[in-house]
């Protein structure tokens, strides 16, 4: 049974103090799964990942999905 990459062609955005990456970290493997990191949330952001402290307010109000770090890592294809 094939993995389906729920990231690929998306644009995500990481906010707050991530527990398993550094902001170079996540950014990596955000692109290393077919996905743009983007650097500040638009109407183009597909999924924001929320790390301690975050700012989603404005991901909410333009229907960005937003991500525990924990949930992040879950959809990720084993």
């Amino acid at each position: 049974m094939e993995n389906r990459n729920p990231f690929t062609g998306c644009t995500i955005v990481a906010t707050g103090k991530l527990t398993n990456f550094t902001r170079a970290g996540i950014n990596s493997k955000i692109t290393s799964l077919g996905a743009a990191a983007g650097s500040s949330v638009t109407r183009k952001t597909n999924y924001l990942i929320c790390g301690e402290k975050p700012g989603s307010k404005l991901a909410k109000e333009l229907g960005v999905t937003v991500l525990t770090e924990q949930e992040f890592l879950d959809m990720i294809p084993a």
